[in-house]
């Protein structure tokens, strides 16, 4: 880089910095402050704080679009009080619920922040196990679609059609693996920022602890003594659901821890942030154009993942177990989800346009694009036929398929490995959307437990929380 062009774009950065803390406030400009103090006492000083790398993982929320806006003005001001600023790495993890108007929004922020051309900078994307460069116009991945399809209907039928596990687990069980993966990669980072509060963050660790173990899973004595082992932990404890989850046909993942720094800092935010969405709507509207998806995955809020699918879902339910209209289960989720989905500038005619034919019509079209499931599949998983020795698969026939009634004892004979028709064999396959080697799995299977993290902790995950709050402070010591 020359000397006149390194000059022109140091002008152009004071003036994203400028236009950028001109939508602080008094408290964001302290915050700001801090957040400056914090990571040049983490570096060991401003004269290392050059060869500072530090992480934030951005998943399109409110909370980690301000995240990520507050590092960039600490980047910036500390770029013009000294020769040199800390390095950025902006990771986001890419499944399967993950909608193009995410993805544009991502992009949209990254251009506010000028991020594309600066070299300090490094924007990252990990989907299906791999870190690639962010590009938000890249096609999902073929694989990770089928991978999570997979997962999906595997913790659909296991937890006896629990939409909320269905939707969420396998998101939340990929967390560890990726935090592993961005943070080793390519040299890794020397620290993590996060807005999140460290409570949320140990619910997470609570409900990954506490599924595991109902998978049987001998779960380690005593805390993590450092953010890696805290990450090393998550990706022991997914391992182990995902072990259970498919058996013998399990196949481990290649570690992605290697290559990483050994002592990961933890910079953690959440107390900067404090003062609620209204404060920060300036500066993430009218600078970053940041725009929620109502529609979209949102981590925080697993009962209304993806609102319209979660809907169908519960529509279909109540169609098929419960006696009820379809229309009257999507609207009772509608009315749980009101607050939620008024939060997040929701269309006001959402549920008359989602309980018309129409509508049923487009959410089946989402599962479809989604996670390429039909509405016969989506039954399927919520009926969980299989699992138990097949308990629930004459009910399921009698209601679904009544045509496949005296087919019964053949079935089971498919499911139980024996010699069947292979007309048979491809029916159960094509009907539950998993292969007659899984299917076969899920037979011999007890239903389980995978309720995703929720924002409320029983007295032993309060403890399990506390323990991971001290390994966190450990970790930023």
């Amino acid at each position: 880089m020359s000397a006149i062009h390194e000059q022109a774009m140091n002008y152009v950065y004071q003036q994203v910095l400028q236009r950028l803390v001109g939508h602080f406030n008094r408290a964001e400009r302290t915050a700001l402050q801090l957040l400056i103090q914090r990571i040049v006492v983490a570096a060991g000083g401003m004269e290392q704080v050059g060869d500072y790398k530090v992480l934030v993982a951005h998943g399109g929320g409110e909370v980690s679009s301000y995240t990520l806006a507050l590092l960039r003005a600490a980047q910036l001001t500390i770029a013009g009080r000294a020769p040199r600023t800390f390095q950025l790495r902006v990771a986001t993890l890419r499944h399967a619920g993950m909608t193009q108007a995410t993805l544009d929004t991502l992009h949209r922020g990254y251009g506010r922040l000028f991020f594309h051309d600066d070299p300090r900078v490094e924007l990252l994307m990990v989907e299906n196990d791999e870190v690639l460069p962010f590009n938000h116009q890249r096609p999902a991945s073929a694989s990770g679609r089928a991978t999570s399809q997979r997962t999906m209907l595997m913790v659909g039928h296991l937890t006896s059609g629990d939409i909320r596990a269905t939707l969420c687990n396998d998101t939340y069980l990929a967390m560890g693996d990726f935090f592993q993966r961005v943070t080793a990669w390519d040299g890794g980072v020397h620290a993590v920022v996060s807005g999140d509060s460290v409570r949320k963050q140990g619910q997470l660790l609570a409900w990954l602890k506490k599924t595991a173990q109902a998978t049987g899973a001998q779960t380690p004595k005593g805390k993590p003594s450092s953010l890696n082992g805290v990450y090393a932990r998550m990706c022991q404890w997914s391992d182990e659901v995902h072990r259970d989850l498919y058996g013998e046909h399990y196949v481990p993942k290649a570690d992605a821890s290697l290559g990483g720094h050994r002592h990961l800092a933890y910079i953690g935010i959440a107390d900067l942030l404090e003062g609620g969405a209204d404060n920060r709507a300036p500066l993430l509207n009218e600078f970053m154009a940041y725009a929620a998806d109502p529609l979209g995955f949102h981590l925080s809020h697993p009962a209304y993942a993806m609102p319209l699918l979660t809907a169908h879902l519960r529509g279909l339910q109540a169609e098929c177990l419960r006696a009820l209209d379809y229309e009257a289960g999507v609207e009772e989720l509608f009315m749980q989800a009101h607050a939620y989905l008024r939060h997040h500038h929701a269309p006001e005619t959402l549920l008359a346009d989602a309980i018309s034919r129409e509508g049923r019509v487009s959410s089946a079209n989402y599962a479809q694009q989604f996670f390429g499931l039909d509405e016969g599949q989506l039954i399927c998983l919520l009926f969980s036929p299989f699992i138990h020795h097949g308990e629930r698969l004459e009910g399921y026939l009698r209601q679904c398929h009544p045509g496949m009634l005296v087919a019964l004892p053949e079935l089971h004979k498919v499911l139980q490995g024996k010699p069947a028709a292979e007309m048979l064999q491809q029916w159960v396959s094509d009907t539950s959307g998993l292969p007659l080697p899984l299917l076969q799995h899920l037979y011999r299977k007890r239903p389980v437990a995978y309720s995703p993290a929720v924002a409320a902790c029983s007295r032993r995950q309060e403890r399990s929380v506390a323990t991971i709050e001290m390994a966190f402070q450990l970790s930023g010591r």
